[in-house]
């Protein structure tokens, strides 16, 4: 998408969401936005599958088709298998945007009522009852459970609800999402580009279910790294799924696997999948507490990624077969509940296949609090020798909180495994107007360091593990990469020098102030 293409359509974009931005918080609005971007896509893609596949020998389109008649009863009926087999839902003619969008702004002459606001509740649930029973139905299961077209905030009365939202699916029609064009992308290009947006409009909650671009690309570059294919790809925290797709910019990717807690959020991640041209059968986000109810048991993920939430309380105490899981027994210690850091790392380590790579976004106390911390981490190091890196980031990189986090990255096989490459790239960045931002010089600078090892003076440092076991296994990384800076050497003979100088010229300036105080018969101030 070129940068004029790009500026149309945040443009574009904020003319919808300005609709609803005087109504409610962005983080009650995004729902709707997402939401009917999410129905105009699946339209507009089931209509040019059934135009272009099943209806291309034909004389009329499907939005033609008459549903009324017999005749048009039993295409319908042919069509609705083909589209819930490929597509995996199903739309009739008038449950299209196209059509509803017609009706709701008065430009159907035989249609008398402008109202849509009870033919959308349908429709929408009709996205998901179609692909009830078939392979397609965990994909599509409650949705658009977040669009409340009930809610008194689109307005107090029903047609006031019902202007509303016949203004923002307006707004839509007239965005051209390109979906003929199978090369680019731009409709997932909006949907992620929003996402951020209302991720930093929604402050601290904004971090519960976006990872900063950023963030996202070195995350997704590290564990790519000289594979062109990567069989299935793994977040346990996965959000709305933003960092799971951010991979396929690096390297094919043929599966994705995540866990949500938030319903919400879940539904964007699935709605995201879906967005990005990621076929049902290649997707499977659960929901629920990934480390209370591990959903992907017998997974082994070549890459695994995530950005936890940091420091997350957790029920370590409440479950006593935690103790005997096969992501905690074998370290001998649970993390804290009041941190659950170390639940994550080998919760996510657990699902590491032998040949790929891990990376986790943790705080910076995850790097040396002791404890049971310090117990599973001397652990991960001197027995299993799984960690390969530590990555030192910046402060305020992230939305809702101003701490400077780390990256760490794990590998069951290492090539070099003799030491640990320390990163300290926590002075590399650019301050933005309410966070600060990693440029792609600053991310390219890190990758290279990481993927050829390099040692760089006050930059990078590999640490034998000897090295680690005399600082007991603590990996603050001021311990490993010495950016301390010598101060100039001060001249004492010139500063002397100075120091008289001025001192002379206090004693000319007093004297002078003195011979005025005398001619102006007043005290004088000293």
């Amino acid at each position: 998408m070129s940068e004029e293409e790009k500026k149309l359509l945040e443009k574009q974009l904020w003319s919808v969401a300005n609709v609803l931005r005087g109504k409610m918080h962005a983080d009650e609005y995004k729902n709707y936005i997402l939401g009917f971007i999410f129905y105009k896509y699946l339209s507009e893609k089931l209509e040019n599958y059934v135009n272009e596949k099943l209806l291309a020998n034909e004389k009329y389109k499907f939005h033609e088709v008459d549903e009324n008649t017999e005749e048009g009863k039993q295409i319908i009926t042919a069509i609705k298998d083909a589209c819930i087999g490929h597509l995996g839902f199903f739309l009739k003619p008038k449950e299209l945007f196209g059509y509803l969008v017609k009706k709701g702004s008065g430009e159907l002459k035989n249609e008398e009522s402008k109202f849509i606001l009870e033919d959308l509740k349908n429709i929408l649930n009709r996205i998901e009852q179609t692909s009830m029973g078939t392979d397609s139905e965990d994909d599509f299961k409650g949705l658009f459970d977040d669009v409340d077209l009930t809610s008194t905030k689109l307005g107090s009365r029903e047609n006031q609800k019902n202007d509303v939202i016949v203004e923002v699916l307006t707004h839509l029609r007239g965005i051209d999402f390109k979906l003929e064009d199978n090369k680019g992308d731009l409709l997932g290009d909006a949907y992620e580009y929003l996402i951020g947006e209302f991720a930093a409009g929604a402050g601290k909650k904004g971090g519960e279910f976006y990872t900063p671009a950023q963030i996202s690309r070195l995350l997704s570059k590290i564990v790519t790294y000289d594979k062109k294919r990567i069989r299935s790809v793994y977040d346990p925290t996965c959000g709305s799924g933003s960092l799971l797709l951010r991979l396929a910019e690096f390297t094919e990717v043929s599966d994705y696997y995540g866990q949500e807690l938030n319903p919400t959020t879940y539904n964007l991640a699935r709605m995201n999948m879906i967005l990005h041209g990621v076929h049902f059968a290649h997707f499977n986000i659960k929901q629920g507490d990934t480390l209370q109810e591990d959903m992907h048991g017998d997974l082994k993920a070549e890459a695994v990624v995530a950005n936890p939430p940091f420091s997350a309380r957790w029920k370590s105490d409440s479950d006593p077969q935690l103790t005997h899981d096969d992501r905690f027994s074998q370290y001998g210690r649970l993390a804290p509940k009041s941190a659950a850091d170390y639940a994550f790392l080998t919760h996510m380590l657990y699902h590491l296949a032998d040949n790929g790579t891990m990376a986790i976004v943790l705080p910076h106390g995850a790097l040396f609090r002791s404890g049971a911390e310090g117990h599973i981490r001397q652990y991960i190091i001197q027995k299993q020798n799984y960690l390969d890196a530590v990555i030192g980031l910046p402060a305020n990189l992230f939305y809702g909180t101003p701490i400077p986090t780390c990256v760490l990255v794990f590998k069951k096989c290492r090539k070099e495994d003799e030491d640990i490459l320390f990163i300290d790239a926590s002075k590399d960045f650019i301050k933005a107007k309410n966070q600060n931002r990693l440029t792609d010089e600053n991310i390219q600078k890190i990758y290279e360091t990481y993927t050829e090892r390099k040692e760089i003076d006050k930059y990078s440092h590999r640490a034998e593990l000897d090295e680690i076991k005399e600082n007991e296994y603590n990996l603050n990384i001021s311990r490993y990469v010495d950016t301390f800076e010598e101060e100039e050497p001060i001249d004492i003979e010139t500063v002397a020098k100075e120091l008289k100088t001025l001192n002379d010229e206090e004693e000319g300036l007093q004297n002078k102030i003195a011979e005025f105080c005398e001619e102006l018969k007043i005290d004088k101030p000293f």
